[in-house]
């Protein structure tokens, strides 16, 4: 069923993967689509395709309060859903870790949604009604190895969103999660280059786990099996921003609801070896 083409809805990090495939599929629906990327090429590349399009950059409070008023300017300030999609993933060990990478990946994948987030509630408050949906991951229901930045920002992403939830009960604003495992998508890209710029492989006690994790994210096609593509999480998408009773939570591929079950009948202990299991021991 088509949507009224005034909804509207502001998502983050369209430049490719789920991001852009959610903002095509809603714009098909008749959502009134802002599909928001960190570089202006990208943005203009998506307005080349029809799409509303502008710069927002998740590390920069400006470019998001900027971003922000210039899509209520054009809409009269109404703003029916937000999607907040936008990250990346910083992989490497914790004790490889620097402040900097941490505060880099928290900045992007946490803080800046909250920013976003907090300034779209008042515009909704206003009406009465909202959708606000967070892309989380299978990271922010249990920990791998060599992932800590990711998981501590995901795991600080759920408490957020189940603490908004309860805090906008009764508002007509509803919160969902989306928490997928793998996906295809630029995902292994950036989190290759953020790997480099950060890890020092050579001087690492992980060394050999690096090598392998590296000839891993070079190898082309899927990184993991159940990949699915990114049209598996817009299909979920829909049904929290058009669901008349959205979901608090979905779970998107095979290992999400692997994850999801085994954390609820599983020991930490029996928990702690089926990760290491999928993991490769940290090597896949």
């Amino acid at each position: 069923m088509r949507q009224d083409p005034a909804r509207t809805v502001l998502i983050t990090g369209c430049s490719s993967g789920i991001g852009l495939a959610a903002a095509r599929a809603l714009h098909g629906r008749g959502w009134r689509v802002f599909a928001t990327c960190r570089r202006p090429a990208d943005a203009e590349r998506l307005r080349g395709e029809g799409l509303e399009s502008l710069a927002l950059d998740l590390d920069d409070s400006g470019s998001i309060r900027g971003a922000l008023e210039e899509v209520l300017a054009r809409t009269g300030g109404r703003l029916d859903a937000l999607f907040n999609n936008g990250g990346f993933g910083q992989t490497g060990a914790v004790e490889d870790l620097s402040r900097q990478a941490l505060r880099e990946q928290f900045e992007t994948n946490l803080f800046g949604w909250a920013e976003l987030t907090n300034l779209v509630i008042p515009v909704m408050r206003r009406r009465g009604q909202g959708r606000i949906v967070m892309n989380s991951s299978v990271l922010g229901l249990a920990a791998l190895p060599y992932r800590g930045a990711y998981v501590a920002a995901k795991f600080a992403l759920e408490g957020l969103a189940d603490t908004l939830r309860l805090e906008l009960a009764g508002s007509g604003i509803a919160v969902s999660l989306i928490e997928p495992g793998p996906i295809a998508s630029r995902f292994r890209e950036n989190a290759l280059e953020h790997f480099r710029r950060h890890i020092d492989v050579a001087g690492s006690v992980h060394r050999a786990a690096y090598e392998a994790q590296l000839a891993r994210l070079e190898k082309p096609g899927p990184a993991a099996p159940f990949t699915l593509p990114a049209a598996a999480v817009v299909d979920t998408l829909i049904h929290a921003l058009e669901s008349p009773r959205p979901r608090a939570r979905y779970y998107v591929t095979v290992p999400t609801h692997l994850i999801g079950h085994a954390r609820r009948l599983l020991s930490t202990r029996g928990l702690d070896w089926l990760l290491r299991r999928i993991s490769g021991g940290g090597r896949r």
